[in-house]
């Protein structure tokens, strides 16, 4: 049972906000704007999904040589700027009135997203899902989804107060979010049925098509 002393870090693009239709096109065409004309748009078999790795991958693919380093900033910038020129992404069935009840309960969550912080924010704040920008942890600094839950979790220490929790449980719609918890050691809970059979097969337990009716003993 999750309690007080519980961290919940969830994933954003497909487990709080219904924003991969839209993102993927809008990240295709920002890094084309920046001069790649040769960019794999088959994400879902990238060896990292996040928006660090699409630049820093795709990069390489056009011009044989590493990203500048800043050169994340700059599209950060752009993602966002992009992205607001869209309607608002709808949230995932229940999202928003799930975490209004863990802010009422005081069960502390934060995000692990592998998008860029700029872009995130439109979403969240378009979507109306509740946001706590002091516990967003992305892939600008970490290109990996280990990475960006580790920090995430780090943040989610100093924001609560907690020097640590009595369990962790990660909250993701990807077999990504899944191999994330299973390398971290924490729980998991699946999401959406895109791909419930993968998750499944690789070792999920516990698994929700969204948060319509859900019940706090579903994250088990």
């Amino acid at each position: 049972m999750i309690n007080q002393d519980t961290l919940i870090v969830f994933d954003i693009d497909g487990t709080l906000t219904d924003s991969i239709p839209t993102y993927l096109p809008v990240i295709t065409k920002v890094l084309a704007d920046i001069g790649l004309k040769d960019i794999d748009t088959d994400y879902d078999n990238y060896l990292h999904h996040t928006d660090r790795y699409a630049l820093e991958y795709n990069y390489e693919r056009n011009f044989g040589k590493k990203a500048p380093q800043d050169l994340r900033y700059t599209l950060d910038t752009l993602l966002g700027e992009e992205l607001i020129k869209h309607p608002s992404v709808p949230e995932i069935k229940g999202a928003t009135t799930l975490l209004e009840i863990l802010i009422n309960e005081k069960i502390p969550f934060a995000y692990g997203t592998g998008a860029f912080p700029k872009a995130t924010v439109v979403k969240m704040e378009g979507s109306g899902v509740p946001f706590i920008p002091e516990v967003l942890a992305t892939s600008l600094e970490n290109v990996s989804r280990v990475g960006f839950v580790k920090e995430a979790i780090e943040k989610s220490k100093a924001h609560y107060g907690h020097s640590s929790f009595e369990r962790i449980i990660a909250v993701g719609d990807g077999l990504w979010d899944l191999k994330a918890a299973q390398d971290l050691e924490i729980d998991f809970l699946g999401i959406g049925i895109k791909n419930k059979d993968a998750m499944f097969k690789n070792g999920c337990t516990h698994w929700v098509k969204d948060y319509a009716n859900f019940d706090l003993s579903q994250f088990g």
